[in-house]
C-alpha cells in the first residue's frame, strides 16, 4: 500500500520498537519491555529529562498498543496511521487482507458521504442569454435569462430533503416553479424519492432505484401532471461494460414517448459520451469528447443532430483555482454562431451564451473562431502564465518554510531522544571497545546526494548539514550483546528512536563507518533496505 507522495507505508511504529514488520506478538512485547525500561519517566530525576522521557514513553506505549491489537495492526500495515486516525473500524469476522481492504474502502466512502451530507449543500445556476444582432438593431442585448437554485439538507442518516426553484424569462414570456424532493435510502442497494413541483407546470412523482448486481442498476419513475392529468412512466437500465465504460437504455411512456440508448466512457486523460433518442414526434443524437491536456486545462468537442437542431461545438476550459473552472465554447449550427462562456465554482454555475450572427457567413464564422483563440493564447503567454508562475513560486516558498519548521521540530525531538539513549549507548560502545567488538564510528542519515558531497568543499557544508542527521549514538545503542546490529528491511529508518527525516520527499540513504576486531568497515544502504553488520564485504 502506498502512502503520501507515492512512498510505501513507512511502518514507523516497527522502527520505533526496532522490530521487523513480520514480528510475532511475543517479539513485540519483548521489544516494548526493553524500550519501556529506557524511557520510563521514573528513571530520571531532572524535570527536563523526565519530560523528554514521558513524551517518548507515550510514543512507545502507543506503538505497542497498536501492534498488539490484531485489527489495528492490519489497518496500520495497509493504510498506515491515516487508516487509524480516520476512525475506521473493522468487524470481528474479517480475516483476510483482501476483506480488510474492501471493508476499509467501503467505510472510508461511507464516512466521506456522511461528512458531505452532514451540511446543507447549496447549488445553483444562472443563464444570461445575449444577442449581438438584437443589440445592433436597437432591441437590447438581453434575449432571455434563467435562474435555478437548490438546497439539499440531510434529515437523518438515510433521508435527505432538497428544495429548489427556477425562473426563466424569454422575450415577452416567462415562467417558474418550486420543487421539493424527499430522498430515502431503503438499503445499501436501493432508494426511493418523492417529488412535488408547483408552478407553470405542477407535478407529482415517485422514483425508485435498485442495484441489480455489481454492474447493473435500474431506475423506474412515475410522474403525473396536476394540471391536465397526464401520466408519464420512465425506466432506465444502466450496465457497466468495462472498468471505464457504461451504457444505458431509457424508455419513456407518456404524452411524448421515447426510447434512448447512451454510453459513457471516462479515463484519466479523457471522457466521452453519446446518446441516440427517438420519440413519437422528434429524434436526436448527441455526443461529446473531452481531453485533459494537464491537471488544469482541457479541450472539448461536441455535436448535436436532430429534428430541431444541428450544431457543432468546440472549445476548452481551465481550472483557475481549487474550486473554480472557466470554459469557453464556440458553436456553429442552424441556430447561428454562438460564443458560450461558463464559470463553475463549487456548486454554482454561470452560463453566458452570446449569439453573434443568425447567418452562417464563412468569413465571419472563421473570424469568430480565430479571434478569441488568438486572444486566449496571447493572454496566456503575457498575463496568465507569468501570474501562475509567480503564484506557484509563492506556494513553493510557503511549503518550503512549513517543511523547514516541521524538520526543525523533528530534529529537536530526535536530539531529545538521543539524550535519553546517551548513557546506555556510551556504556555499550565502551564494552565493545574493550572486547574489540562492533563500534559505530560515524553514521549519518539523509539525502543521498548530500551524503556523496559531504566531503567536497567547505562552501557546501551548511547545505549538506541541513539535509543529513548524525545518528552515530542511536546506532551504537542498537548494537546487541553479541556485537551485531540489524535494521529491518521495509522499515523507513527515520522512524528509529533518535532518527528523523531531514529532507521530506527526497530519496535517503544511511552511511555507516564502523570498526570490528581492529579493522575498519563502511557501508551505505537505501532507506528501506536491510542493514546487518559486521560483514566482511564492508571491509575497507
Amino acid at each position: 500500500m502506498n502512502g503520501k507522495n507515492g512512498e510505501p507505508n513507512s511502518k514507523d511504529l516497527y522502527a520505533l520498537l526496532h522490530v521487523s514488520p513480520e514480528a510475532s506478538d511475543e517479539e513485540i512485547r519483548k521489544a516494548y519491555r526493553q524500550w519501556a525500561q529506557v524511557y520510563h519517566p521514573d528513571k530520571y530525576q531532572s524535570p527536563q529529562m523526565k519530560e523528554i522521557a514521558t513524551e517518548n514513553f507515550q510514543r512507545v506505549c502507543e506503538a505497542y498498543e497498536i501492534l498488539t491489537d490484531e485489527n489495528k495492526r492490519m489497518i496500520y500495515d495497509i493504510y498506515g496511521m491515516e487508516g487509524l486516525t480516520s476512525g475506521l473500524e473493522l468487524g470481528p469476522k474479517l480475516n483476510r487482507v483482501e476483506e480488510i481492504k474492501e471493508e476499509l474502502e467501503r467505510l472510508r466512502r461511507q464516512k466521506e458521504q456522511e461528512k458531505d451530507s452532514a451540511h446543507v449543500q447549496p447549488s445553483g445556476s444562472i443563464l444570461a442569454n445575449l444577442s449581438l444582432p438584437d443589440f445592433l438593431d436597437g432591441d437590447g442585448i438581453m434575449r432571455g435569462m434563467g435562474m435555478a437554485s437548490e438546497v439539499q439538507s440531510k434529515i437523518s442518516k438515510r433521508t435527505s430533503l432538497a428544495i429548489g426553484g427556477n425562473l426563466a424569462v424569454n422575450a415577452n414570456s416567462g415562467g417558474g416553479a418550486a420543487t421539493a424532493i424527499l430522498r430515502h435510502h431503503v438499503s445499501q442497494v436501493s432508494s426511493v424519492e418523492f417529488m412535488g413541483s408547483i408552478g407553470l407546470q405542477s407535478l407529482l412523482g415517485v422514483q425508485t432505484s435498485r442495484q441489480l448486481s455489481a454492474h447493473s442498476t435500474a431506475v423506474m419513475g412515475l410522474t403525473m401532471s396536476l394540471r391536465d392529468g397526464w401520466i408519464n412512466l420512465s425506466n432506465t437500465w444502466t450496465r457497466q461494460l468495462s472498468d471505464t465504460t457504461d451504457g444505458n437504455i431509457q424508455l419513456s411512456l407518456g404524452p411524448e414517448s421515447s426510447i434512448g440508448v447512451g454510453w459513457r466512457k471516462k479515463e484519466k486523460k479523457m471522457s466521452a459520451a453519446g446518446e441516440v433518442k427517438i420519440g413519437t414526434s422528434s429524434f436526436g443524437a448527441t455526443a461529446h469528447y473531452t481531453h485533459s491536456f494537464s491537471s488544469k486545462s482541457h479541450g472539448r468537442i461536441a455535436g448535436t443532430i436532430g429534428s430541431g437542431s444541428l450544431a457543432l461545438e468546440i472549445g476548452g476550459g481551465r481550472k483557475i483555482s481549487k474550486f473554480s473552472t472557466v470554459r469557453m465554447m464556440y458553436s456553429i449550427g442552424i441556430q447561428g454562431l454562438i460564443w458560450k462562456f461558463e464559470l463553475n465554482r463549487g456548486g454554482q454555475k454561470l452560463v453566458v451564451p452570446i449569439l453573434l450572427s443568425n447567418h452562417l457567413n464563412p468569413v465571419f464564422a472563421t473570424g469568430a473562431f480565430i479571434i478569441p483563440l488568438s486572444l486566449y493564447f496571447t493572454l496566456k503567454k503575457l498575463v496568465l502564465k507569468p501570474y501562475y508562475l509567480r503564484r506557484e513560486k509563492q506556494k513553493g516558498l510557503e511549503n518550503f518554510e512549513k517543511i523547514q519548521i516541521q524538520v526543525q521540530e523533528a530534529r529537536a525531538a530526535a536530539k531529545k531522544a538521543q539524550q535519553l539513549l546517551q548513557n546506555v549507548s556510551n556504556r555499550k560502545r565502551n564494552k565493545q571497545l574493550e572486547i574489540g567488538g562492533l563500534v559505530v564510528v560515524k553514521a549519518v542519515y539523509g539525502n543521498h546526494k548530500a551524503l556523496v558531497n559531504r566531503h567536497k568543499s567547505e562552501e557546501m557544508e551548511d547545505e549538506v548539514a541541513s539535509q543529513i542527521i548524525d545518528v552515530t549514538l542511536p546506532l551504537n545503542f542498537l548494537v546487541n550483546d553479541s556485537g551485531q546490529l540489524k535494521l529491518h528491511e521495509g522499515v523507513k529508518k527515520s522512524g528509529i528512536m533518535g532518527f528523523c527525516d531531514p529532507c521530506p520527499g527526497e530519496p535517503k540513504q544511511l552511511y555507516v563507518e564502523y570498526t570490528y576486531r581492529g579493522a575498519r568497515y563502511e557501508v551505505t544502504v537505501d532507506d528501506y533496505d536491510e542493514l546487518l553488520i559486521p560483514q566482511e564485504r564492508h571491509r575497507v
